[in-house]
């Protein structure tokens, strides 16, 4: 019989701060607990989507900066990507702070930071300023990929293992539609003849009340602690860099794509920023939208089976991609490419949900059972979220890298995609033989505990 619940126990210092919290508990999640969740999962994604808009604010600001501003489209994916490695590297010190600061006050804080890179860029953004000076400026608005991570360690806490893919999946999809949107903005404004530094105007009060809202309505869970051990663990695991690699493929895509795409469609199809920014908001707000049904259908079918197929299917498109940009097809590439995107929001959802559950797997291997079992698998899920988040960010780097220097050899974007279509292959490779490929239950009791994990992953 599951034990009775207990309302969350009043604050012991300042702020809101929740001390008990059971979500493994049923009778705790449905009188207590999924009220609470939801209603911090709502203003998250919420300073998330903020975050993602001005972590990707670079890629419709380089659409703003014409032949005037003397830069040229390798000095722009060089800045994209810059920012892009920023977001990566902050992601690791921002999951920490969600148990130093808690994930209300972070929320509060990492939100209240966007106003540097923001206020910063409508400073300086005019012809005439160097191209140190934006690439510095650039750098700053990285720290918006950061909140992505304190965010998803945030939500991990609040929810049990059986609602993570749903949780995770909304909770990230709902931040990355921040990239679309912001594209979308941007389209209002040049379509109406403004300037990039309305595109800043607008948001820059946005953050402020996404700061605000959080410190109305958010909490922070007592118990949630930095584990050092656990990050060590985590970092000594080798499921932690398997998914990391996994990850670069479905969110470094989609980050690196949502970076790209504009740039592409003006470098290499002589789109006009207005003409692009028409057709570069599609992919992103696909890839977002769908990311809670790649959590779904990984809840439902398992993340391993999700992830394995939706690799096929992006191998695909980028092949058709390979072929669009040979035969400089315009029709034939957009589809593609939002088709591709979709598939990277699918992957990013299966693959978020696979973490919690290899680590539920490795517990049962290991011998554990109930609350001990479920304390194991949090415990490490929740240490390589963040390393697993930083690492798959890098992708979006490795991507505008990518076309950058298939830019500079041969002026278009062929030879990239022709090197995303070998790390997807790559992907699918990985998933099968680590997660998938069944082990003969013989042998020594060392092979049974493999098998016994085998089969455990199979469902993750």
């Amino acid at each position: 019989m599951t034990a009775p619940s207990t309302a969350p126990a009043p604050p012991s210092r300042g702020g809101r701060w929740i001390q008990h919290w059971d979500p493994e508990n049923e009778t705790f999640w449905k009188e207590t607990g999924e009220k609470i969740a939801r209603r911090n999962l709502f203003f998250s994604v919420l300073s998330e989507h903020i975050g993602f808009s001005i972590w990707t604010l670079w890629s419709v600001l380089v659409l703003f900066m014409g032949p005037e501003y003397g830069l040229t489209p390798a000095d722009k994916f060089l800045l994209t990507s810059m920012v892009t490695l920023v977001g990566a590297v902050v992601r690791v010190p921002y999951t920490f702070a969600v148990a130093i600061f808690g994930g209300r006050n972070w929320t509060i804080i990492s939100a209240s930071l966007l106003l540097v890179p923001s206020v910063a860029a409508f400073a300086v953004m005019k012809p005439g300023t160097s191209f140190d000076t934006f690439l510095w400026i650039g750098l700053l608005a990285g720290i918006g990929g950061g909140n992505f991570a304190s965010s998803m360690t945030n939500i991990n806490a609040f929810f049990p293992l059986r609602k993570k893919g749903w949780a995770l999946g909304l909770n990230a999809g709902g931040g990355n539609v921040g990239v679309a949107a912001i594209q979308l903005v941007a389209l209002a404004v040049i379509g109406a003849n403004g300037g990039p530094r309305v595109l800043l105007g607008i948001y820059i009060p946005l953050i402020v009340v996404a700061a605000v809202l959080g410190a109305l309505f958010m909490d922070n869970i007592e118990n949630v602690k930095n584990d050092t051990g656990a990050a060590k663990d985590a970092a000594k695991d080798a499921h932690t860099w398997i998914m990391s690699f996994l990850y670069v493929g479905t969110f470094g895509s989609f980050i690196g794509y949502s970076f790209a795409f504009g740039q592409v469609l003006t470098n290499q199809f002589g789109r006009t920023p207005l003409q692009a920014t028409y057709l570069t908001f599609i992919g992103p707000l696909l890839g977002s939208l769908i990311r809670p049904v790649g959590g779904w259908l990984a809840d439902k079918y398992g993340g391993a089976k999700i992830t394995l197929y939706n690799y096929v299917a992006m191998g695909a498109a980028t092949a058709v991609l390979v072929v669009a940009s040979m035969q400089k097809s315009l029709p034939l590439f957009v589809v593609a490419f939002v088709v591709l995107f979709s598939l990277t929001g699918i992957g990013n959802g299966s693959t978020f949900k696979m973490i919690p559950g290899i680590f539920q797997a490795k517990a049962l291997a290991k011998g554990l059972e109930g609350d001990e079992a479920a304390a194991y698998g949090r415990r490490l899920s929740g240490a390589s979220m963040g390393l697993i988040g930083a690492v798959g960010a890098l992708g979006g780097v490795g991507i505008n890298m990518a076309f950058r220097q298939s830019f500079l050899s041969n002026g278009s974007g062929t030879g990239a995609f022709v090197t995303f279509l070998v790390y997807y292959a790559l992907c699918f490779g990985v998933t099968w033989a680590v997660y998938l490929r069944r082990t003969a239950a013989k042998g020594q009791t060392a092979a049974a505990a493999e098998t016994k994990s085998q089969l455990s992953y199979a469902e993750v």
